[in-house]
C-alpha cells in the first residue's frame, strides 16, 4: 500500500472550493454557540457546546480541507484555551469536516523556511499547547484525511474516535523531511517501534480500521454521523464525573508515557493518596455505599 497521501491531496485540494460550511459537523447546527472573548477573531475555528458541559471545537478551513497553518494553530490553541479556562466546560472534542479532519500542515508555509528562521522561531512548538496546558481530556473526532501533521494532531489527543474509512499518514519522508509535531514519538508509542517504522519510512496510509485495530483509535465507526454521535457521547459521559478525578486520571495516564513502570505506579499512588483530600471523594464513596447517585462539588 505505497504512499500516495499528498499526491492525491493535490486534486483534492482543487476541489476544495466546493466543500463549504455544511461540511462541519451536523451536531452543530443545533449546538448552543459557544461565546468566548476571542471568537469573533476566528476565521477558521469554531466553538460551540453542542452538549452540556462539553465543548465543541471545529477546524474550518474547506478550501484547504484544514491544512495546519500557524494561523490555524494559533486560534486553535486560543480556542482550547477559552474552554480550559471556563468552569462550565468538562469535556472537549476536537474535529474537521466530515472530508478532511486535517490534511496535514500548510506545505507553501512550510516550503521557503531556511533552518535559522525555523530554529529561531521555534516553529510548529506551539502545537504541543494543546499537550502541556489542556488538562481537560479531549476527544479526537476524526473523518477522512489526518495527514501529516493532521494525524499528529490527532495523537496529541487523549482520544481518538475516527470513522472505518478515515485515512491516516505520516507521509513526510515522501516530501524529504520528517514528522516534526510529535508523530515519530507518538505513533511508536501507539503502534510500537517496527510498524511505526514501517509506516514513517513508507509514508503509507492507514484507515481507520487499522487504526482501530492497532491502538490508535479507540473507536471506529461506520458513518460520520455515528462517529460525531459517538465522540459527543462519550465526552458527555466524562463531564459527569468529578473534574478533580478526571483531571488527575488524565494526569497519571499521560504520566505513563513518560515513566518507566516503577516510577509510573509510584506516580500513581501518590496521587491515588492525594485524592483522600478532596471533597468529591469523600462524596463518591459515600453516596457508593447509601447506593445513590454521586453530587459532586468539583472540589
Amino acid at each position: 500500500m505505497r504512499s500516495v497521501a499528498f499526491n492525491s491531496l493535490r486534486g483534492l485540494s482543487r476541489a476544495g472550493s466546493r466543500f463549504q460550511p455544511a461540511t462541519l459537523p451536523r451536531v452543530a447546527a443545533a449546538a448552543r454557540a459557544y461565546s468566548t472573548p476571542a471568537e469573533n477573531k476566528y476565521e477558521f475555528i469554531q466553538v460551540s457546546e453542542p452538549r452540556q458541559a462539553v465543548g465543541l471545537v471545529t477546524i474550518n478551513r474547506p478550501k484547504a480541507l484544514n491544512a495546519l497553518s500557524t494561523q490555524v494553530i494559533n486560534e486553535l490553541n486560543a480556542a482550547l484555551l477559552s474552554l480550559q479556562q471556563a468552569p462550565e466546560i468538562r469535556s472537549i472534542v476536537l474535529t474537521g469536516s466530515e472530508r478532511a479532519f486535517a490534511a496535514g500542515a500548510d506545505i507553501k508555509e512550510m516550503a521557503p523556511l531556511t533552518f535559522s528562521k525555523a530554529y529561531l522561531d521555534f516553529f510548529i512548538e506551539s502545537w504541543s499547547n494543546l499537550t502541556f496546558t489542556i488538562k481537560k481530556p479531549i476527544i479526537a473526532a476524526v473523518s477522512g484525511h489526518a495527514l501529516g501533521g493532521g494525524c499528529e494532531l490527532a495523537l496529541m489527543a487523549d482520544i481518538i474516535y475516527c470513522t472505518k474509512k478515515a485515512n491516516f499518514a505520516q507521509p513526510e519522508i515522501t516530501l524529504g523531511t520528517i514528522p516534526g509535531a510529535g508523530g515519530s514519538q507518538r505513533l511508536t508509542r501507539a503502534v510500537g517501534k517496527s510498524k511505526a517504522m514501517e509506516l514513517i519510512l513508507t509514508g503509507n496510509n492507514f484507515s481507520g480500521e487499522e487504526a482501530e485495530r492497532w491502538g490508535v483509535a479507540a473507536k471506529a465507526f461506520d458513518s460520520y454521523d455515528e462517529l460525531m454521535e459517538g465522540a459527543l457521547k462519550t465526552a458527555e459521559k466524562i463531564a459527569k464525573h468529578s473534574k478533580v478525578a478526571v483531571q488527575a486520571a488524565k494526569e497519571v495516564v499521560n504520566k505513563s508515557q513518560e515513566l518507566g513502570l516503577r516510577d509510573g505506579v509510584d506516580y500513581e499512588r501518590r496521587v491515588f493518596h492525594a485524592l483522600f483530600g478532596s471533597q468529591d471523594q469523600k462524596i463518591g464513596m459515600k453516596a457508593f455505599a447509601d447506593k445513590k447517585s454521586p453530587e459532586w462539588v468539583h472540589e
